[in-house]
């Protein structure tokens, strides 16, 4: 159900836009006749309704997830934070001014605002989100949990740059379904590596006889 609920914005995102993409005079009388009074000039052409509806589904479902989180009684965790600030500001902007160019800096808004949490609560707070998120699933060395709150900030770091470079050099439904598949492939691909990497450098056996220390200490 988590899993669920953090992909649901981006498959309604991807979903709502293909649709209109493919339907772009009827999605521009819709958008136009449900939501021009929120849109500067209150008249959506067919080339901005794909993401300006896109645009409006997501900030819409993430709206809802973090309320169905808190109604459960369940924490909302501060990557959904942040991306719901994202969002809902600059997907705010896109909507009124019809330009998309600001919900195309939403992902990397989020990517450098989680390198920047990442980075302060462990230089200024002395916290590893990391190990406070993962310590009980994972039992490793402190230089471990050092390395992957490093790792993450600068692969957080290099999305943010990648993301603004294809929003600028290549057609919006590209943008898109790099969004969806590119990026989401790209962190999949750096987990599996990151893994691999941790448990080269610290095995299993030297992990736990470095925990049994610590406690003898």
């Amino acid at each position: 159900m988590k899993l669920l609920l953090d992909f649901l914005p981006l498959i309604l995102f991807f979903a709502t836009f293909k649709i209109a993409e493919g339907q772009k005079d009827a999605a521009a009388e819709f958008a136009t006749g449900h939501f021009g009074l929120l849109t500067s000039g209150g008249v959506v052409t067919p080339d901005q309704a794909p993401m300006l509806l896109a645009t409006l589904v997501t900030i819409a479902a993430t709206l809802l997830t973090v309320a169905w989180l808190r109604l459960r009684g369940r924490p909302v965790e501060t990557m959904t934070w942040i991306t719901l600030a994202m969002v809902t500001v600059l997907g705010g902007l896109t909507v009124w001014f019809h330009d998309e160019t600001f919900i195309k800096w939403k992902p990397t808004g989020v990517y450098w605002a989680l390198a920047a949490v990442y980075w302060g609560s462990a230089a200024l707070l002395g916290k590893n989100l990391l190990e406070m998120t993962l310590g009980q699933q994972m039992r490793l060395p402190p230089e471990a949990w050092v390395a992957m709150n490093r790792s993450w900030i600068l692969f957080f770091l290099a999305m943010g740059v990648l993301n603004i470079v294809v929003a600028y050099t290549v057609s919006t439904p590209t943008w898109v379904n790099f969004k969806v598949f590119g990026a989401t492939g790209l962190m999949v691909v750096f987990i599996v590596a990151q893994m691999a990497w941790i448990n080269k450098t610290w095995p299993e056996p030297a992990v736990q006889e470095h925990s049994g220390d610590d406690r003898a200490a």
